[in-house]
């Protein structure tokens, strides 16, 4: 009963994770939620590409092209982490905005985070120890060419093995930036980078481990941020990590799967473009697979900081939904669109202009440069589409409207195939270059639609803060 007590308090006072959520002024809420979550997606994007230059530093291509195979993981541990985290920190948001409508709504969210959290590692060391028994089918299946396949194979196996720890630090951190404290979750996701880095250093640099090092730092680095975060949690009043708290009821189920299975099913998409593009892109040697590794990081800077807006908003917009502010939820969506497009401008327009220095400093191979700044390029473009495409996304997944989020989720893999196709047997590498900028110029064209087909039905599910609105909220979620 003390969580009810003072939940209705707590959001008015000002400065409190509820205050940002519930009544601060938007753009003083966009900038504690969004700010710290964008640092520590460039923090990321930074130690990605200091990643690959400690790589690059042992002066073997098929060890940057061993990570740029073992990329499809990184979408496995999304898809896991992203079924159980996004799904259930939407849940949570809406839950708090309700419950200022119905105080006893809270009592709910307990079940929902410890169902979150341990949902989380044991799907995912379900699915590392799958991956571990089929290993060898698996790195032929990412496409690892003879000269890629032992470094591969080091890389895949010790990733795989740290699945349930990966996918449990994605979930914890959805879970922190539910309650709206951006802060703590920017702090886990540096704490996470630096450790990288000091592993990186000692693993790579120091015991000469090459890709199984650099794996092997990103598991260690992000048991350090589950520790973190499971620490962090253990002071709130709402959340509750406890396995007595663990639930299967449709209540707490389906809701959370009905906008979880939105992001399993994207990064399955994303696995299997991944897979598809390395495969293609394999027959044109190490030295392209090489390129679109460096660039790919280099283009995730700007990428990773749009993320950070999109995905810093969530809570805000699942709070005012779950709230029926109608107002709220509107100016936070107007407020975003135009960070979006203005770090879209500054970011990524200076990247553009400096492609060229900036790939020099990971390869000093003439091939792998010209390339890379093709590659490099087109991701930029990408991400213009991508970046408003994500905010379309994120009010999808607050108004808890899995079907949109679905459908999105799936053009991208479903249009990308056939296009990416068509692009390598008419214009050969060049075309499968900028395949996925076509692809996610259409992906928001689609959003778009979708958008303006659901505008009335997510306005009409708002309640204007009507005290019946908060078991709306749960029976909507559940349908």
């Amino acid at each position: 009963m003390t969580a009810v007590t003072h939940e209705p308090a707590g959001a008015g006072v000002v400065g409190t994770n509820r205050w940002y959520l519930s009544t601060a002024p938007i753009v003083r809420a966009l900038v504690h939620l969004c700010v710290p979550m964008a640092a520590a997606m460039i923090v990321s994007a930074v130690y990605n590409v200091t990643n690959a230059g400690f790589i690059g530093s042992q002066h073997d291509t098929a060890l940057l092209a061993a990570i740029t195979f073992g990329t499809p993981l990184l979408g496995l541990v999304m898809a896991i982490g992203g079924v159980f985290g996004v799904g259930g920190g939407a849940l949570i948001s809406r839950l708090l905005g309700a419950a200022e409508n119905d105080p006893a709504q809270a009592g709910e969210i307990k079940h929902v985070s410890s169902f979150a959290v341990w949902g989380s590692v044991i799907a995912g060391a379900v699915v590392g120890g799958a991956g571990l028994l089929l290993l060898h089918p698996l790195v032929t299946l990412l496409g690892a060419d003879t000269a890629a396949v032992p470094a591969t194979r080091e890389y895949v196996a010790v990733m795989l093995a740290f699945v349930p720890v990966l996918a449990a630090a994605f979930c914890l951190e959805q879970i922190v930036r539910a309650e709206g404290a951006a802060r703590q979750a920017m702090t886990g996701l540096i704490l996470s980078a630096v450790a990288n880095v000091v592993f990186d250093v000692v693993f790579i640099l120091v015991f000469h481990w090459g890709v199984a090092g650099a794996a092997l730092g990103t598991g260690l680095a992000n048991l350090v941020t589950v520790a973190y975060f499971a620490h962090r949690l253990r002071r709130s009043e709402q959340i509750s990590l406890a396995p007595r708290w663990f639930t299967l009821r449709p209540a707490v189920v389906k809701p959370v799967f009905g906008v979880g299975v939105g992001e399993l099913l994207q990064s399955a998409f994303m696995i299997v473009t991944v897979l598809v593009l390395n495969n293609l892109a394999a027959a044109y040697g190490d030295g392209p697979l090489a390129a679109m590794g460096v660039a790919v990081r280099i283009a995730q800077v700007p990428e990773f900081l749009i993320m950070g807006v999109t995905l810093g908003v969530l809570p805000l917009l699942a709070y005012a939904y779950g709230k029926g502010d109608r107002d709220r939820l509107h100016s936070a969506l107007r407020a975003s669109a135009i960070t979006v497009g203005g770090v879209l401008l500054v970011l990524g327009g200076a990247v553009f202009l400096f492609r060229e220095q900036v790939l020099s400093a990971f390869s000093a191979d003439p091939s792998v440069l010209t390339i890379g700044v093709t590659i490099l390029v087109a991701q930029l473009v990408a991400t213009v589409a991508n970046g408003f495409a994500g905010l379309i996304t994120s009010l999808f997944q607050a108004a808890g409207r899995a079907t949109p989020a679905i459908v999105m989720s799936m053009a991208q893999g479903i249009l990308f195939v056939p296009i990416v196709l068509a692009g390598n047997a008419l214009f050969g590498l060049t075309g499968i270059i900028w395949a996925l900028t076509v692809t996610e110029g259409l992906v928001f064209l689609v959003g778009v639609g979708l958008w303006l087909a659901a505008r009335r039905s997510i306005d009409r599910g708002l309640a204007e803060g009507s005290p019946e609105r908060a078991e709306e909220v749960l029976v909507a979620a559940e349908a």
